[in-house]
């Protein structure tokens, strides 16, 4: 040690002494005391926990009449023996109003009959759902308060948020009761999850487990800054637990559902574009230094997009300020930009770039659906159709930039059936003729007389049939 010592003595000389931080044995309980209580006891009593009920009828019928080759010849004749049961699930959720108005997951009162709200001094209220969004994996609920004013949280802006935050995880994990878990945010902008349409979360190591689902995750100024929805675990069912990785939708996404409320409804702005999420490949081709933004392929006319000049071709790059990293990312930036605001979009165009600015519409309404049942005799005869345009199919969860004429539903055993026409099918093309209204594929199914040429689009493929009478 002497001999080190002794070559490190002339390294250092002439370098001027480094500051040290004088440590110090904690003198009072103050100084050692480290403790989240203060934050739970202020947020805490506006975490409820979820009680959903629904009843379930059963069929058990012997494994002969459920064999595939039974039923091709005497269908459902055997119905078996019917019973109903109560299924329950559980979940937390959050009061966002005074009076009663409660956040949670749509997945956690989804089919319910009965929804029974309990506050964290055990009081319990009957609620009804007021909202219930798939798409965002969002629901909201009101429960009557008889006019007492109950506590609630504040959203924060989730755009604020680094990684590395401080976080709190408050929900009913297992129905044990209310529990909090603290951790860090390990990641924002988590896409492509394939949890919800708008595939854009938060990502936290606070202990997150089945029952969480609609709790609340915390900021540090006792704001909320998401709704905890998923965790990844290399378990299923019941068995299943945090490893350290949940997900919580955005306080921005929970406010547009928010909005939803006081509107009647929820409108989310539309852009009228689809894209393809830039990568290594294509940024080279573009000239990108990296893989960012998204490529248009796709514009539909008279669309807010379009009116304000964007183009197949172009790149996106940011809206508003907010870098876009993939297709996903594109449809929360919008989704969650105030209707009738105006967004600055930066696009790439010819190794240029630009900024355009597009007004945040809501989705086009025309045509109108003109839902009808086809009949005659020809091959689409028990296909309910009708008429797609950005607003209806989005209503109907489809997608939203499809042209034409959409299959609702196909009668069992019906020639639309028998040609294996499915819900969600797009009629494109009838002997030759270009279908965009239901009107038209009437007109041309009757024309057709004895021989049907039928081309339609499902998910993303063109398939061609050709019937004869």
């Amino acid at each position: 040690m002497a001999l080190a010592a002794g070559l490190l003595l002339p390294l250092l000389a002439g370098v001027p002494a480094i500051a040290q931080t004088v440590k110090q044995v904690p003198s009072s309980r103050e100084d050692i005391q480290y403790s989240f209580a203060p934050l739970v006891k202020k947020v805490g009593p506006a975490v409820v926990n979820i009680y959903a009920r629904a009843e379930v009828t059963e069929r058990r019928v012997s494994p002969l009449f459920d064999d595939p080759f039974f039923r091709r010849f005497f269908g459902d004749v055997f119905p078996g023996e019917t019973r109903k049961r109560t299924a329950q699930s559980l979940g937390s959720g959050v009061i966002m109003r005074a009076d009663g108005l409660v956040v949670t997951n749509a997945h956690v009162i989804k089919g319910a009959d009965e929804i029974t709200v309990v506050l964290a001094d055990r009081r319990e209220f009957d609620a009804k759902i007021l909202i219930q969004d798939e798409r965002t994996d969002l629901a909201v609920l009101k429960f009557e308060t008889d006019g007492e004013n109950l506590p609630f949280l504040e959203i924060r802006d989730s755009d604020e948020l680094e990684v590395g935050d401080i976080v709190l995880a408050i929900g009913n994990p297992f129905g044990v009761g209310q529990t909090v878990t603290s951790g860090i945010i390990s990641a924002l902008a988590r896409t492509a999850l394939g949890i919800t349409d708008y595939s854009f979360f938060i990502q936290t190591d606070a202990a997150i487990n089945p029952g969480n689902s609609g709790g609340a995750l915390i900021s540090m100024d006792g704001k909320l800054v998401g709704v905890n929805t998923a965790i990844f675990s290399n378990q299923r069912g019941s068995g299943a637990g945090s490893v350290g990785i949940g997900f919580a939708v955005p306080s921005n996404m929970v406010r547009t559902i928010l909005e939803g409320v006081d509107k009647g409804a929820i409108v989310r702005p539309w852009l009228g574009v689809s894209g393809q999420t830039m990568t290594t490949a294509l940024a080279e081709q573009f000239g990108l230094p990296r893989p960012v933004g998204v490529a248009v392929t796709d514009v539909y006319p008279d669309g807010p997009a379009a009116n304000a000049g964007i183009r197949v071709g172009d790149i996106i790059l940011k809206i508003s300020g907010r870098e876009i990293v993939d297709e996903q990312a594109l449809r929360y930036r919008v989704a969650t930009r105030p209707l009738e605001s105006i967004a600055e979009i930066e696009i790439l165009r010819r190794g240029e770039l630009q900024t355009v600015k597009v007004p945040m519409r809501p989705p086009l309404a025309k045509p109108e659906p003109d839902v009808r049942d086809m009949q005659g005799q020809h091959p689409l005869a028990g296909a309910r159709v009708a008429n797609l345009s950005p607003a209806f199919a989005l209503e109907q969860g489809l997608d939203d930039m499809a042209r034409g004429v959409v299959i609702l539903k196909v009668a069992r055993q019906s020639p639309a059936a028998r040609i294996g026409l499915r819900p969600g099918d797009v009629v494109i093309e009838v002997n030759g003729t270009k279908i965009e209204l239901v009107a038209t594929l009437e007109q041309a199914m009757l024309a057709g007389q004895h021989a049907w040429r039928i081309s339609i689009r499902r998910e993303g493929q063109v398939l061609t049939t050709e019937v004869k009478g």
